[in-house]
């Protein structure tokens, strides 16, 4: 692999969700001589009520360079301007002190705009994963976009995706289809027996039905989430058989509103459901192999579920526009749309559909190709302002 001397590479994460797609290219930035591999965690990463995942980067065999303090309490949208106000303004203290060289911002969420933004006016240069994506029923879909106007080099998870990053203006030389790292870590992440976490998480995995349960707040749906969380315990309910590990949403708008009804459900049904502020990538790719089925409306439902090879329910409108394995699912908010959905994909020929690992994000050396795009970029800094590209 080339070499690049001198230069100060900084990976800014907010949530368990983006550190555990980063951390893999984190590590292989960092084994490459003459590159300074910075770590800034912010917003989730500091709360204790989302687990205070700082600490999963840290066992990682990471320091933590600077740090975005941005909780501005309130699960309101009011509440969410507020946090990304004090994400900029932490983000240029924290970009002061560290000088880095370039930033690798992963996504589309309403923090990330804000980091990018402060990156941007402090003449950093963006290297941006994850452009070109749809998610309609999200305010994360303009977000994303604003956020590759604001970037230079673009790692994108599929063809089609690199189509829009160039017909959003961007050159052509610059957008690399790279595949998911998501994809990437699902078939080279060592992964825990069944049995061992099974014992990590209090409940016997071994032969049983198994469901991976994620549901966030869809931010352009005018429906609350804490209705639609009911909506979807009220589904879960109707498989006692079936394991449940449920993971906390995010910290979104509405997001707080659906933590008491999953809690309410969890603790009405200790036999068979387990609810868990964050799984760490480990854990999470393990349960993914482990599993039956993935439900709820995460990003990983779409794009790495399919190559663990487990069918998805993905619920509502949150991932409208992505696209999508044969093994996914879409299906309505209302609990009996969501029983038919994983009766469904329960079914024998779901399973079997579902374990061909067809997945449109694959390719097969993703982590390779964003380690190489990304030192041929370091390399030629610094560089002239980027021009708007015109199509023909």
């Amino acid at each position: 692999m080339m070499q690049d001397k001198g230069k100060r590479l900084c990976f800014v994460t907010t949530t368990r969700a983006d550190w555990g797609l980063l951390m893999p290219l984190a590590r292989e930035m960092a084994s490459v001589g003459g590159i300074e591999v910075q770590i800034v965690a912010g917003n989730m990463h500091l709360m204790e009520r989302f687990g205070y995942t700082v600490r999963e980067i840290e066992e990682a065999g990471f320091t933590i360079a600077g740090k975005i303090d941005m909780d501005a309490g309130g699960d309101d949208d009011a509440s969410r301007v507020v946090a990304m106000g004090m994400a900029m303004q932490r983000a240029a203290e924290v970009f002061t002190a560290l000088k880095p060289d370039a930033a690798v911002l992963l996504g589309d969420r309403y923090e990330m705009l804000a980091i990018a933004a402060a990156t941007a006016t402090m003449h950093i240069p963006i290297i941006h994963i994850a452009g070109g994506e749809i998610s309609e029923g999200a305010l994360d879909d303009s977000f994303r976009h604003a956020i590759t106007k604001l970037s230079q080099l673009h790692l994108t998870a599929t063809e089609a995706y690199r189509s829009r990053v160039i017909q959003l203006g961007e050159a052509p030389d610059t957008v690399v289809n790279t595949g998911a790292i998501g994809v990437w870590n699902a078939f080279n992440t060592p992964l825990m027996s069944a049995a061992e976490l099974g014992r990590d998480l209090g409940i016997s995995l071994d032969g049983r039905t198994v469901a991976a349960v994620t549901f966030h707040p869809a931010t352009n749906d005018l429906a609350s989430p804490a209705a639609q969380a009911e909506a979807l315990t009220d589904a879960l309910v109707a498989f006692p058989e079936m394991v449940q590990i449920i993971t906390y949403p995010n910290n979104d708008a509405g997001g707080c509103a659906i933590i008491p009804v999953l809690e309410k459900y969890a603790s009405a049904h200790p036999a068979n459901v387990r609810l868990v502020r964050s799984l760490g990538m480990v854990r999470y790719q393990s349960l993914l192999r482990l599993a039956s089925v993935v439900v709820g409306n995460s990003s990983s439902g779409i794009v790495e579920a399919p190559s663990a090879g487990v069918p998805t329910v993905d619920i509502g409108i949150r991932q409208q526009g992505r696209i999508a394995a044969p093994s996914v699912l879409h299906c309505g908010t209302a609990a009996h749309d969501i029983r038919r959905a994983i009766a469904e994909a329960l079914s024998p020929a779901m399973q079997e559909l579902a374990a061909r690992k067809e997945n449109p994000y694959y390719r097969p050396d993703t982590l390779g190709l964003m380690a190489k795009a990304i030192l041929n970029f370091l390399s030629t800094l610094p560089h002239p302002p980027k021009k708007f590209h015109d199509l023909p």
